[in-house]
C-alpha cells in the first residue's frame, strides 16, 4: 500500500519538494503522537515543532494553526482507511456483500490498534463534526465513500436508501466501537462481535429491501 498523500485542503501551502512533504509527515506523525498524550486542548504548535524537530516557523509555512493540523491528519487517516479497505476488497474474495461490510469495520477496528493518535482523533470529530467536510458531516464522508465501495464490489443498487441505511450503521458502528475501547484498551471482542451482529442485520434487512 502506498503512503497516503498529504492532503491539500488545510494547507497554507502545498509541499512540492521532498524534503519538505517529508517534513509535514513528520509534523502529522509528531501530532498523532500527541493527541494521545496530551489530547486536542493540550496540543500546541509549539509542542508540535518540538516534537517534529522542526522550527515553528516551518509549523505556520505550512499550517494556520493547531486545528489545520489536526485536520490533515484526520483526512490523512482517512485517506489510510480507504486505502486499506479498498485494498482488501482488491485483493480477497467476499461470498457476501456483508463480508464487506465486516471487512469495513475490521479496518476501523484496526487502526484505532494500530495508529497513533487515532483513537483520540478518529476522524476528526473530537474537534468538528465537520471536519472531513464543510457539507456532511464526518461519519456521512465515510458511509458515502463504503458506498462507492459496496456498489462497485457487489453491484448493490445505488439508492439514496442504501446510503442512509449505511449512514445509520456507520453512526451505530462508530459508537459501539468506542464503547469497545472504552470498557477495554484494546477493544472489547465482546461488545465488537454484538456491534457486527446489529450491523449486519440492520444493513442486510435495508439492503436487500433497496
Amino acid at each position: 500500500m502506498s503512503t497516503p498523500t498529504v492532503t491539500t485542503g488545510p494547507l497554507r501551502r502545498v509541499p512540492v519538494q521532498g524534503r519538505s512533504v517529508a517534513r509535514v509527515q513528520r509534523m502529522l506523525d509528531a501530532c498523532a503522537e500527541l493527541v494521545d498524550e496530551v489530547g486536542y486542548e493540550g496540543l500546541t504548535t509549539t509542542l508540535l515543532a518540538e516534537r517534529a524537530e522542526v522550527a515553528i516557523g516551518s509549523v505556520y509555512q505550512f499550517f494556520p494553526d493547531k486545528r489545520a493540523i489536526v485536520q490533515a491528519l484526520a483526512m490523512r487517516n482517512m485517506d489510510a482507511y480507504l486505502q486499506a479497505l479498498g485494498a482488501r476488497f482488491a485483493n480477497e474474495t467476499f461470498a457476501h456483500w456483508w463480508d464487506g461490510v465486516d471487512a469495513a469495520i475490521d479496518s476501523f477496528i484496526t487502526m484505532h490498534r494500530t495508529v497513533p493518535g487515532f483513537r483520540t482523533l478518529h476522524f476528526g470529530d473530537v474537534v468538528d463534526l465537520h471536519l472531513l467536510d464543510a457539507e456532511r458531516d464526518n461519519n456521512a464522508v465515510i458511509a458515502e465513500r463504503l458506498a462507492e465501495l459496496l456498489v462497485d464490489q457487489f453491484q448493490l443498487a445505488d439508492k439514496d436508501r442504501l446510503r442512509f441505511a449505511l449512514q445509520i450503521a456507520v453512526e451505530a458502528a462508530d459508537a459501539l466501537i468506542k464503547l469497545a475501547f472504552r470498557r477495554v484498551v484494546t477493544g472489547d471482542e465482546a461488545v465488537i462481535g454484538e456491534a457486527k451482529a446489529l450491523i449486519r442485520e440492520y444493513l442486510h434487512r435495508h439492503v436487500n429491501a433497496a
